[in-house]
């Protein structure tokens, strides 16, 4: 039997949400604080609240998906509305942290509600395929029994783990290694653009190369998981090597006027494991100074 679900929030990414449940059938209420972001909705079978005690009421799951967790609390945290998640299942897919979701799965529970926080790892246009990617934390009983909404978002939506923060956990950490490789892009740039590098060539180069970059990666968080810092024979690279390549970066950059915002902070952790006596580490043991402010 299809669950009746309440979609809170149809920016672009609750829309897409909204529209995937309504594709496989399920009963769907929206409501936005802007009621024109919802009426495209209408047209595909949704029913459209006056207000959020109304779509709270008329459903058994309410994801919510708006700007942060602070809108999740002027929303929810309304008397008529707590009153009303009673026995429900609220599905958090607005973007925050873990310790934010850990408070609002304390709050759910004080209300009677279940709670689950999920982090999505897609832009709209993937909501509802089966490469749709969300990550889930929270009770495991409460995603097990509604599989097939979940399936309906996505088909990569996972459960990660019963603490609530976990999803948001991992969410920071994989962003970190997106905007890593964003800010190297734009550092790459930036030296293509210094030195009269057709970018075009600078896409065919990074395209042979990902591999390698790929597999150091991957290479870096087995290696930090079991604790090898030091270099062996299965070594890829030490820090020395990546330290004496990172002076040449240095001297180009300075010699061309090139922004080292971003840079300088990759020279402050090389510096702290030279200074700790690890310039012959492995690459991975650069992982023992980033795991708390200097």
């Amino acid at each position: 039997m299809k669950r009746s679900i309440a979609v809170v929030g149809t920016g672009r990414m609750g829309s897409a949400l909204a529209r995937a449940l309504l594709a496989e059938g399920h009963r769907t209420t929206v409501w936005n604080r802007t009621r024109d972001k919802a009426e495209p909705l209408a047209a595909l079978g949704a029913v459209i609240a006056p207000s959020v005690l109304d779509a709270v009421s008329a459903a058994e799951i309410i994801i919510v998906n708006v700007s942060d967790y602070a809108a999740t609390a002027d929303i929810l945290r309304d008397a008529a509305v707590a009153s009303a998640i009673r026995g429900k299942l609220i599905v958090e897919l607005t973007s925050g942290t873990p310790h934010g979701a850990r408070e609002v799965a304390d709050w759910c529970a004080r209300h009677g509600a279940s709670y689950l926080d999920g982090a999505i790892m897609a832009t709209p246009d993937f909501i509802g395929t089966d490469a749709g990617t969300i990550l889930i934390s929270g009770q495991s009983q409460a995603f097990q029994e509604n599989d097939a909404v979940f399936r309906a978002l996505g088909g990569n939506v996972q459960h990660v783990g019963q603490d609530p923060g976990r999803a948001n956990a991992l969410d920071s950490a994989l962003l970190a290694l997106m905007w890593g490789a964003l800010f190297g892009a734009l550092n790459a740039i930036a030296v293509c653009q210094a030195e009269e590098i057709e970018l075009s060539e600078l896409g065919s180069q990074w395209t042979a190369t990902a591999p390698v970059v790929e597999g150091l990666v991957t290479d870096l968080i087995k290696r930090t998981n079991a604790g090898r810092f030091a270099s062996d024979e299965e070594t890829l690279s030490s820090i020395a090597i990546h330290h004496s390549s990172f002076q040449h970066l240095l001297e180009l950059m300075d010699a061309r006027g090139i922004d080292r915002s971003v840079v300088d902070g990759y020279g402050f952790i090389f510096q702290r494991a030279i200074t700790a006596g690890q310039v012959h580490g492995d690459f991975a043991a650069l992982s023992q100074f980033l795991g708390k402010a200097a």
